[in-house]
């Protein structure tokens, strides 16, 4: 919080800022909500010390450009992917799972995240930036 030392609690004004950090971070694409050919937002893993493929956020709604741009390269994962079977909430206190098609989870994608984290997950949505054609799933650890 950013106010004046003097200042009190005003009920109703805006006497007081919240400034939040925030960060880059990559993510390897491990589902999708939507379709494969054009997904709504990203689900974000890293890899943990065992290999396996952790969850560690999801993105915002992506845009239009964003969504053509993944949808050209993502491919379904087939039965072998870790996520299947899983359940994933649907939001902040919602009772209801998320619907996701897990891919292929060989990209690579920068988000912008705050940096409140919760046991290795990002608390909010991030934001996806890019995909990172620099780097291999294998160089994403949690």
């Amino acid at each position: 919080m950013i106010k004046n030392p003097e200042s009190r609690y005003q009920p109703g004004e805006r006497g007081w800022l919240k400034l939040r950090a925030r960060i880059t971070a990559e993510g390897i694409i491990g589902a999708v909500t939507g379709t494969v050919t054009a997904p709504r937002s990203l689900l974000l893993g890293r890899l943990d010390t065992a290999g396996g493929l952790r969850l560690v956020g999801r993105s915002t709604p992506l845009s239009r450009k964003a969504a053509a741009e993944l949808g050209a390269g993502l491919r379904p994962a087939g039965a072998e992917h870790p996520w299947w079977g899983r359940t994933f909430s649907a939001g902040w206190g919602a009772k209801e799972p998320l619907v996701f098609r897990p891919v292929v989870p060989d990209l690579v994608a920068e988000v912008e995240a705050d940096t409140a984290l919760d046991r290795g997950q990002h608390r909010h949505p991030v934001r996806y930036l890019r995909l990172r054609d620099d780097m291999s799933a294998g160089d994403v650890r949690a």
